[in-house]
């Protein structure tokens, strides 16, 4: 039991410094695509600093797989390199038995990133980027000068610009038939959005289409009954990875039920599981890497392994984006590379033990 202490307590002490260099290295490089923005609006250096800070739990969660490989293979390195591992093998204790600890440890990483990402990454990740959008006096929109677009069976809402999270502007309602044709095109200059998802509109011109003629009308204010609430909306401004599992679960059953493309969330979604068969992937190559080469130095090893995770993060973004193109299933994409990895990575477990 002192023994796989003394063992779990290295790890986690090599989990420390594999963060120690892997976040501020990830977020030097987030801080030099902020500072390009400086000067623009009120953004200044310090918000870039600020933005750069907020966004440090959404980092780590990336950088996890690679921290929990790094990690053990500083741990274990370090152990190997002090003929430390030798004397545990001499005491009896087995390859498998050893790596309990570096297993338990992961088991606590997975947790701590699960936490981060339902209940503080997201949060602060969409607080940063509604302060950088402040900051350089923009609105919330999905695309320059082409606003927000969504739908139902027989509504499709444009939103021009949200002014806030209960008022809108250069609002568009075109209403359909079941056979797709237009029936009206309603357009508001505002619109205050109630809690009872009714929609205040103001300035409204209605356009009626029949078979031989448009017909006009011009209104100072009319209720609408939505069919999105202010948290839809703000879930549609916000990048998908910066939701939390629950708001992407409920975010891509309201696309799917309104027959919208979803494949993006979806990815996003399946992605948070995946990113946790890699950390577990990582987690199994780290021991035998080490284990079967005892004789070679740390430095050695740290690099090697940092070339095998620079090789996967690359490889898992390549299939991730060729995937969402080539409209593959999103969780195929996402899960694919984690299962080969841990596949491959019990393999070389059986090698070396």
């Amino acid at each position: 039991m002192i023994i796989y202490r003394y063992i779990a307590y290295q790890v986690l002490i090599g989990f420390i410094i594999s963060t120690a260099v892997l976040l501020p290295l990830f977020s030097f490089f987030d801080l030099l695509d902020q500072l390009d923005d400086v000067g623009r609006g009120t953004y200044r250096v310090i918000d870039a600093f600020t933005y750069t800070a907020m966004l440090l739990p959404r980092r780590f969660i990336q950088i996890a797989p690679f921290v929990a490989l790094l990690g053990t293979v500083i741990a274990l390195g370090k152990l190997a390199v002090n003929s430390e591992l030798i004397a545990l093998r001499v005491a009896g204790l087995s390859p498998l038995r050893i790596s309990f600890a570096p297993l338990t440890i992961g088991i606590l990483l997975l947790f701590s990133v699960a936490i981060l990402e339902q209940f503080i990454a997201p949060q602060l990740q969409q607080k940063a980027i509604t302060y950088r959008a402040v900051a350089l006096e923009k609105s919330a929109e999905l695309g320059k000068d082409l606003g927000i677009w969504t739908r139902n069976e027989n509504n499709i809402l444009r939103i021009g610009q949200m002014l806030h999270a209960q008022k809108a502007a250069d609002i568009e309602i075109l209403h359909l038939n079941k056979a797709g044709f237009l029936l009206t095109h309603t357009r508001a200059q505002f619109a205050d959005i109630m809690d009872n998802d009714v929609w205040e509109l103001s300035n409204v011109i209605i356009r009626t289409f029949s078979e031989d003629q448009v017909s006009a009308t011009h209104l100072d204010s009319l209720s609408w009954p939505s069919f999105l609430n202010p948290e839809d909306i703000l879930t549609l401004t916000k990048p998908p990875e910066s939701l939390s599992p629950l708001e992407l679960v409920r975010h891509v059953e309201f696309l799917r039920s309104t027959g919208q493309d979803a494949d993006s969330y979806a990815l996003a979604l399946w992605r948070k599981a995946g990113s946790a068969l890699m950390t577990i992937a990582m987690l199994l190559l780290s021991i035998p890497f080490v284990f079967g080469s005892i004789r070679t130095g740390l430095g050695n090893k740290l690099v090697f392994a940092a070339l095998i995770g620079l090789a996967v993060y690359l490889l898992d973004q390549i299939i991730a984006n060729a995937g969402l193109i080539l409209h593959l299933n999103p969780a195929l994409i996402a899960l694919v590379p984690g299962l080969v990895m841990i596949f491959l990575a019990n393999i070389w477990l059986r090698r070396t033990f």
